[in-house]
């Protein structure tokens, strides 16, 4: 808070020695325009730190996990500060991708085959320069999991890869099947319910270092996916904790709210055609089983599950779909600890829509609720090129699991 009340003022300093150069008789020969200005800017100062800057709503289902938070993850009770200058959701969403910078990341790929016969790209940072594990069999793994068109190069993930190489720590992206440039060599891509391919990865992951601490995070999609995973497995999985961020919990809800007019505009078009393009790189592949014309016809990513997801997975109905991918139905049966950060102005997944009352029900469970922030915005400082609040939460989260796992493990 005090870092930003000295930026406002900064600002304001700026703002009076800009106008004293250019206007240095103010409106109508008087310093009445100059006081307007700073005036207005003051005013917007004390709306801001009143009513923009607030702490976000911690709700936990048990009083073990939230002083667990409170001790070694102390950001989820600290004020979160969005960017003065972009605060609401919406442009937070369509800015971050340009404004955040992108870290250079190298990566070691592989590819796993599956028992259908398909394959699935991971792309590996293996941080074998760790100072503070060396042995690399013993090294903390984070699985990390991108959002629905998402792939290693996205710029959340380099940032948590470049949060995890500070640590330490070993990084592993899981690239959905068909992206990432992979040949699919089966029909069939991905989808938030079916997670047969992430199981899949996190054995392979588990048996390859066997003794070292394993968690996982997921953005977006990711995160249902996840999500939808740790409720199928329980306690049943060898992850210690997981991360989830601006996750979806009610698809019913996410897709009524971006089939609105503005947010059809600004994200639902453009994130449809991202599909119909990923998907139209393997048509050869996959019009041996469905009406491609038809599915590159859709307006909406309603229109593209109902007419390319359901029926790959075996729906009959996009509603059946919807149910079975929606992770709030799923949230009483986590069995291990998860951070979940969502601010209540994305539009991907309404505020509305956010499972407290469940969550409340399960002391595995952390919900991290801020006012602002949009879909994998939160953006914060005058110029939010290098660490978002999404970034510093994942930091001390993955160290607080693997600095302090006894006590988060014995909840």
């Amino acid at each position: 808070m005090r870092l930003l009340e000295t930026d406002l003022q900064v600002l304001t300093r700026e703002l009076s020695l800009y106008l004293e150069i250019q206007v240095p008789v103010g409106l109508f020969g008087s310093g009445v325009g100059l006081s307007l200005v700073l005036g207005f800017t003051a005013a917007f100062a004390c709306y801001y730190l009143n009513s923009i800057a607030k702490k976000p709503q911690l709700v936990t289902g048990s009083e073990s996990f939230s002083r667990f938070l409170q001790e070694h993850c102390p950001v989820v009770t600290e004020t979160y500060c969005p960017t003065v200058w972009c605060w609401e959701g919406r442009v937070q969403t369509l800015l971050r991708p340009f404004i955040t910078s992108r870290p250079p990341v190298e990566y070691r790929n592989e590819l796993i085959k599956t028992t259908d016969g398909g394959q699935i790209s991971l792309d590996w940072f293996d941080n074998n320069d760790s100072i503070c594990f060396p042995d690399a069999s013993t090294r903390p793994t984070i699985l990390l999991l991108p959002g629905l068109t998402g792939t290693s190069k996205e710029s959340y993930i380099l940032h948590m890869i470049q949060q995890s190489e500070m640590l330490g720590y070993r990084c592993v992206v899981f690239n959905n099947r068909g992206t990432a440039g992979e040949t699919l060599l089966t029909p069939r891509t991905y989808c938030a319910a079916n997670t047969e391919d992430l199981e899949a990865v996190i054995h392979h992951l588990h048996n390859m270092h066997a003794s070292a601490p394993f968690m996982a995070a997921g953005v977006s999609m990711g995160g249902m996916l996840l999500l939808n995973y740790l409720g199928q497995t329980g306690r049943e999985t060898p992850l210690m904790a997981a991360a989830i961020f601006s996750a979806g919990w009610n698809v019913f809800e996410s897709a009524e709210s971006l089939e609105k007019p503005l947010n059809w505009l600004l994200f639902n078009y453009y994130l449809t055609t991202c599909l119909q393009s990923s998907i139209n790189r393997h048509r050869q592949m996959l019009e041996k089983l469905f009406d491609m014309n038809l599915v590159m016809k859709a307006k909406t990513i309603r229109e593209f599950d109902k007419q390319f997801t359901s029926v790959m997975f075996g729906y009959c109905t996009v509603d059946d779909y919807y149910v079975d991918a929606s992770p709030y139905r799923k949230l009483k049966s986590i069995g291990i600890p998860v951070l979940c950060l969502n601010s209540l102005d994305d539009v991907f997944s309404p505020g509305h829509a956010i499972p407290i009352e469940t969550a409340k029900q399960n002391p595995n469970v952390a919900l991290v609720l801020t006012s602002y922030g949009g879909h994998i915005g939160f953006l914060e400082g005058m110029w939010p090129r290098k660490c978002t609040y999404m970034d510093r939460v994942f930091k001390q989260f993955v160290q607080a699991v693997f600095e302090h796992g006894n006590k988060i493990c014995s909840m």
